[in-house]
């Protein structure tokens, strides 16, 4: 008798945000927006420069800064498509109302972390991302290996950054700490 693959139960995973603007009222406004509608803020990176070759700046302006935060409540990943359509709202909603002088003033990447990798959405399609719907695409950006964080050819130069791997670290350790206590590890070895 043929053997039938099963599903196996999907563990939950930590909602992250990069916010990047290089007005700080623009920035507190976005934590403000993220706490707001999707929960508390617990983890968050020190603010870094943000410079992508100078891809942003005409719609941006200089002095870029990137923070990542991330949600307390593990959520479950099947909505990462959605949440960039809200980003990508809430982004315009920044113009309209927080910052009217410059084209672009909030630009935020949401993704997820779990034991294994970080997680992006994108709009943008290359040969490593995989459309999940709606125009939005996942990355795999990092991935667990040996104990650390690894990046890709792919991986963008800031998230190749000790900031970013610590961060990625922090949600790592915080999420495996709600899994042991929930008992919702998906069967197999624990690391």
């Amino acid at each position: 008798m043929e053997s039938l693959s099963k599903t196996r139960l999907i563990e939950p995973v930590i909602r992250f945000v990069a916010v990047i603007a290089s007005d700080e009222a623009v920035r507190v406004w976005a934590y403000r927006c993220i706490e707001e509608r999707w929960g508390e803020i617990a983890d968050k990176s020190p603010p870094m420069p943000f410079h992508a070759g100078g891809y942003y700046t005409g719609q941006m302006g200089e002095g870029l800064v990137k923070t990542l935060v991330a949600i307390r409540e593990p959520i479950d990943p099947v909505g990462l498509a959605d949440w960039k359509t809200q980003t990508n709202l809430w982004e315009r909603e920044a113009a309209a109302t927080v910052n009217k002088s410059t084209a672009r003033p909030l630009n935020l990447d949401p993704g997820y972390i779990t034991q294994a990798k970080l997680v992006l959405a994108t709009v943008k399609d290359r040969d490593h991302r995989i459309y999940l719907k709606d125009g939005i695409f996942g990355e795999i950006t990092l991935t667990y290996v040996g104990k650390q964080w690894v990046h890709h050819r792919w991986t963008y130069p800031d998230y190749r950054t000790e900031e970013v791997f610590a961060f990625a670290m922090n949600c790592r350790d915080r999420l495996r700490s709600h899994l042991i206590e929930t008992g919702a590890f998906r069967l197999g070895k624990r690391e």
